[in-house]
């Protein structure tokens, strides 16, 4: 089981504070760090100082770390057409020696689209099965070869395809719990398959329902199956409420909707997930100031896995 951190920077987060938290992620032995896209604060946060770019963002912890791997859990496709997204994923692949990972999803949040202009389609999952036929497939074009699309919202001629990821393939990551449409999508073009906040009972359901569609499409290699969790772990009952009163969350429905209390109980929860192929869980950090969290989850979670 390997541990990845996964941070929600809309909610209120410079690159300063992204980068620290990357850091501390490398050196504490995390296998990732993993940022959300969005431009616009949920829930009672405030947001400030201001939305921070996924990509820009990335781009830039490409060049200031060495091992991590890094991603978007996940890039919604209405913020970007797909050609420049091939383009940008690629770029900050290179820049990172082939470290990077590509969450896609559909796009949901209508409020964040209206703040800054960017169009909400009705046909928001046609869009983005588009968008996975033409991102992997100017990556996979050979050299010299071009790269032609005819679909019914995105037309590309004579595409050079270019540039080149050092990953061939880059991972791509697609989740949710739809029971048709995202498990076909998984078994044709995604390398991991993520459930992000829902129960093992949720998970493994969902888990059998891509692996179904990776057989009916003849799927050779084995997907990778992953949870994003929210996390709150303390060495006593009396820290474990404090983390979760600092990010506005009750203990009991921590417990029963995301990895908290004690590092055991957390331990314990884990193995749960990876007893049904979950194989990477994606930690929500959500206090991104307290390290003093990740140096726990470090020492006395991730070491026991």
């Amino acid at each position: 089981m390997k541990l990845r951190i996964f941070t929600e920077p809309q909610q209120g987060a410079d690159y300063d504070t992204l980068l620290t938290v990357a850091k501390a992620t490398e050196d504490l032995g995390f296998d990732a760090f993993f940022r959300s896209d969005h431009y616009v604060a949920m829930g009672d946060a405030d947001g400030l100082p201001g939305p921070t770019d996924a990509w820009i963002t990335l781009a830039g912890l490409a060049r200031e770390t060495r091992r991590i791997r890094l991603g978007t859990l996940v890039t919604a496709a209405t913020f970007r057409l797909p050609g420049p997204l091939a383009i940008q994923v690629a770029q900050v692949d290179q820049m990172s020696g082939g470290r990077v990972e590509l969450g896609l999803g559909s796009g949901w949040f209508a409020g964040e689209h209206a703040a800054y202009g960017i169009p909400f389609p009705a046909d928001k999952f046609a869009r983005f099965e588009e968008q996975l036929a033409i991102v992997t497939g100017l990556w996979a074009t050979k050299l010299g070869d071009t790269f032609d699309f005819d679909g019914q919202h995105y037309q590309l001629r004579d595409s050079p395809a270019l540039p080149k990821p050092v990953q061939d393939p880059v991972p791509v990551i697609i989740g949710g719990t739809g029971p048709k449409r995202t498990p076909r999508l998984a078994a044709q073009y995604a390398s991991e398959f993520n459930v992000p906040f829902h129960s093992i009972e949720d998970s493994a359901a969902s888990f059998d329902r891509v692996r179904a569609a990776a057989a009916t499409y003849g799927r050779t290699d084995e997907l990778v199956y992953s949870n994003a969790l929210v996390v709150c772990v303390g060495d006593s009952d009396a820290e474990v409420a404090r983390r979760a009163a600092a990010i506005g969350r009750e203990v009991d429905e921590l417990k029963t909707n995301g990895l908290a209390g004690s590092p055991a109980e957390v331990v314990d929860k884990i193995g749960r997930y990876a007893e049904i192929g979950s194989s990477r869980i994606y930690l929500q950090v959500l206090d991104l100031k307290d390290l003093e969290h990740l140096e726990l989850i470090a020492a006395k979670v991730q070491s026991q896995l």
